[in-house]
C-alpha cells in the first residue's frame, strides 16, 4: 500500500517540460525571405576577414560550418557559401510571433534566445493531457504563421527536454519518459551534456569519463573534488535529475554591443569612431524599450586577444547619448599610451531600472547581446 501511495505522488508531481528550438533559425529566416538562397549553403554574417559566422543553414553545415566560426575557415570548409549581413530586427519581429504562439498554451515560458525556449505545460491554458500532442500543434503553428520550422524535446525535467531536442533535428520532436531517462542519459556521450562544454568534456576524459554510464559511477565527492561546485550538477544529470523550474520573464541585467574591427585600431579618434555604431545601437535599445541604466562598461580586445574591461557607475541613470558618449571618450583615454593594437571594443550598459523578459542574441561584426 505505501509503495502504492508513493508512486501515485510520484507521478501527480511530474513536470511536463517543452524545450523549442527553431531550425537554423537566422539562416531560414533569410531563406525564407530570399528564396533564391534556398537549398543554397548559407552564413548569415559577415565574409571579411575577421567576420564570423552567426548562423549557418543546413545545406552549409553540411559543409562543417558551424556558428562562432570565423568566415575565413568556413569559406575554406565551402567555398561556394554565400553570406549575407544579419537583420536583428526581423528576427526579433519573428520571435515575438513565436513568443505569442508560446503564450496561447502556458504562461510559463522560459525564454533562452530568440530561437530557443523552455515551457512548462504541466498545468497548461488548453487542458491538454499531452504535452506531446501541445508541442506538435505549437510546431504546426509556428510552421503556418512564420514559414519557419521548429524541433522539440519533451520530458519532465529541463536537462533532458534539452537534450531531447536535438534528437530529430530539424523539423521533429522526440520524447523521453520519466522511465526512459536513466536509460536515455546512460548511453551520451558526455559531450553532448548541456553544461558539459569541450574542456570539461575533455578533462572528463582523461579521467576516464565518457559516458553518462561513466559519469554515474563517479560520487559527488569526487565530482566536486575536480569539477567544484559544477560536480554537483554533473552528479545529479548523470541521473537524470533536473530541479530547476521553469522561470518566466527572467529580469535582464545588461544590454551591450561590440565591433571587430577588420584592421587593428590604435589611434585615439579611430577608436572612438569604432565605438559609436556601438554606443549608437545601445541607445537605441534604451530608447525603443524605455529601460535605463548606470553603469557603463567598455570592453577591449588587444591584438593578442587579452581582454579588458573598464566601468564608471554614475548615482542615476544615464539621462542621455551624449552622456553616454562622454563617459566612454573618458574610458577610452584611460587606455592610452596603447600598448598595443585593439582589434574589438564594446559597450554595455548594467544596473537597469526595468526588466525585460531574456532575448539574447548575437550579431556578427557589430554584436548586440542582451545578458542574463
Amino acid at each position: 500500500m505505501i509503495e502504492k501511495i508513493v508512486k501515485i505522488v510520484s507521478e501527480a508531481t511530474i513536470r511536463k517540460i517543452i524545450h523549442l528550438d527553431m531550425d537554423a533559425f537566422y539562416a531560414s529566416v533569410e531563406q525564407r525571405d530570399h528564396p533564391e538562397l534556398r537549398g543554397k549553403p548559407l552564413a548569415v554574417g559577415g565574409a571579411r576577414e575577421r567576420g564570423v559566422v552567426a548562423a549557418a543553414s543546413y545545406e552549409a553545415r553540411q559543409f562543417g560550418v558551424r556558428s562562432a566560426m570565423p568566415s575565413a575557415t568556413a569559406l575554406r570548409k565551402c567555398p561556394d557559401l554565400v553570406f549575407v549581413p544579419p537583420r536583428f530586427a526581423v528576427y526579433k519581429e519573428v520571435s515575438r510571433q513565436i513568443r505569442a504562439i508560446f503564450a496561447e498554451y502556458t504562461p510559463l515560458i522560459e525564454p533562452v534566445s530568440l530561437d530557443e525556449a523552455y515551457l512548462d505545460v504541466t498545468h497548461n491554458l488548453k487542458q491538454m493531457a499531452s504535452a506531446t500532442q501541445i508541442a506538435r500543434e505549437i510546431r504546426a503553428k509556428i510552421l503556418a504563421e512564420t514559414q519557419l520550422t521548429a524541433s522539440a524535446g519533451i520530458s519532465y525535467n529541463k536537462f533532458l527536454a534539452k537534450l531531447a531536442s536535438d534528437f530529430r533535428k530539424p523539423n521533429g520532436q522526440f520524447v523521453v519518459r520519466p522511465e526512459q531517462g536513466l536509460a536515455f542519459v546512460e548511453g551520451l556521450v558526455v559531450g553532448q551534456f548541456h553544461g558539459v562544454g569541450p574542456v570539461t568534456a575533455a578533462r572528463m576524459n582523461q579521467l576516464g569519463i565518457f559516458s553518462g554510464a561513466d559519469l554515474r559511477e563517479q560520487t559527488e565527492a569526487f565530482l566536486q573534488q575536480h569539477f567544484g561546485k559544477m560536480g554537483r550538477y554533473y552528479f545529479a544529470i548523470a541521473r537524470a535529475q533536473d530541479h530547476r523550474p521553469v522561470v518566466a520573464d527572467r529580469l535582464r541585467k545588461s544590454v551591450g554591443s561590440e565591433t571587430t574591427f577588420a584592421q587593428d585600431l590604435t589611434a585615439f579618434t579611430d577608436l572612438l569612431d569604432g565605438l559609436r555604431p556601438s554606443i549608437e545601437e545601445v541607445w537605441e535599445y534604451c530608447q525603443r524599450s524605455g529601460v535605463l541604466g548606470r553603469t557603463i562598461t567598455l570592453k577591449v580586445k588587444f591584438a593578442d586577444f587579452q581582454q579588458i574591461t573598464r566601468s564608471r557607475s554614475s548615482v542615476g541613470p544615464i539621462p542621455n547619448q551624449a552622456v553616454m558618449e562622454r563617459i566612454c571618450r573618458e574610458l577610452i583615454e584611460s587606455l592610452f599610451p596603447l600598448a598595443k593594437g585593439v582589434r574589438l571594443l564594446g559597450v554595455s550598459l548594467s544596473n537597469l531600472n526595468t526588466g525585460q523578459p531574456a532575448a539574447g542574441v548575437s550579431l556578427v561584426g557589430r554584436q548586440l547581446t542582451l545578458s542574463l
